[in-house]
């Protein structure tokens, strides 16, 4: 089972490059496979088995593309790298509460008589 395991691991894409090599190849059988249709099949119904061979390559190379993630080097060295955030995040662009130098306790109720 251990054997399979890593022969698994040789058919698995890693990173990005992988991943464009895939799309290569699977572009360059779509486009011999179209060019059978065309002769296969002269006239629209070719050209039309032709355009939906060569539009999966863009379909698969998407999900390839989306399923590897960069690199951690490419993201933060990249060109278009993310701005830095300084101070506190908030979620679903909500306002904090500015913090208080004595708690929760408010001015009105700290006052002395």
């Amino acid at each position: 089972m251990a054997m399979l395991k890593k022969i698994g691991l040789l058919f698995t894409i890693k990173t990005r490059l992988e991943a464009w090599l895939v799309i290569y190849a699977i572009a360059l059988g779509a486009v011999e496979r179209g060019r059978l249709y065309l002769e296969i099949y002269p006239g629209w119904g070719g050209w039309m088995l032709a355009a939906a061979c060569t539009g999966v390559v863009f379909i698969a190379g998407g999900k390839l593309l989306d399923s590897v993630r960069p690199t951690e080097l490419a993201l933060a060295t990249g060109q278009y790298r993310a701005p830095l955030r300084h101070g506190p995040v908030t979620g679903r662009n909500r306002p904090t509460r500015l913090p208080t130098r004595h708690g929760s306790v408010s001015r009105i109720s700290r006052r002395r008589d």
